[in-house]
């Protein structure tokens, strides 16, 4: 007599949002929505500090501004996006690897700006540069809040259920 095991595992995936734009001021009292308010801040505050010094046109300064900048409006613009629930409308767009990659990215820009910045004898520089290590700071707590989501299957807005289901048959037979 011979047995033979069948093993069949079938996953279920159900996504549930609610596709339509609508104001959500709850998102700015969870963590990600305070960790992303707080690099907007930085963004500014590292903007103005070389903006307002006589010295803003060095190249230091604009490379510095340039990533504050940038940093600001992709911010901004998401901040603005998860207020008003666009990412839980637009779900099939993979907004948390986007914002993933952007963060990492920012963290090591924001690294290597401020490393420039701290490095002249400018003090408008060296403020800018301290606002800026904190944003890098703020950008990888984002990152690392980003990829523990992303590796945990979440969307950015809404909830996906995974269900696993594991079928075991096994099958006698008869030989002779």
């Amino acid at each position: 007599m011979a047995e033979f095991t069948q093993t069949a595992t079938v996953t279920q995936q159900q996504t549930v949002v609610q596709p339509y734009i609508r104001y959500d001021p709850e998102y700015v009292r969870t963590i990600p929505g305070i960790v992303k308010i707080v690099c907007i801040v930085l963004n500014l505050i590292g903007f103005i500090c070389i903006e307002f010094s006589y010295f803003s046109y060095r190249p230091q300064g604009s490379f510095f501004n340039t990533v504050a900048m940038l940093g600001f409006w992709f911010s901004g613009i998401m901040l603005v996006f998860y207020l008003f629930h666009v990412c839980e409308k637009f779900h099939k767009i993979p907004w948390l690897k986007i914002e993933l990659y952007f963060c990492a990215a920012w963290a090591a820009l924001y690294m290597i700006a401020s490393s420039v910045a701290a490095a002249t004898s400018i003090e408008a520089f060296q403020a800018a540069a301290f606002f800026g290590y904190c944003a890098m700071i703020g950008y990888g707590v984002d990152a690392f809040l980003k990829f523990k989501s992303v590796r945990a299957g979440e969307i950015a807005q809404g909830s996906r259920t995974v269900h696993v289901q594991q079928q075991q048959q096994t099958v006698s037979t008869l030989t002779a």
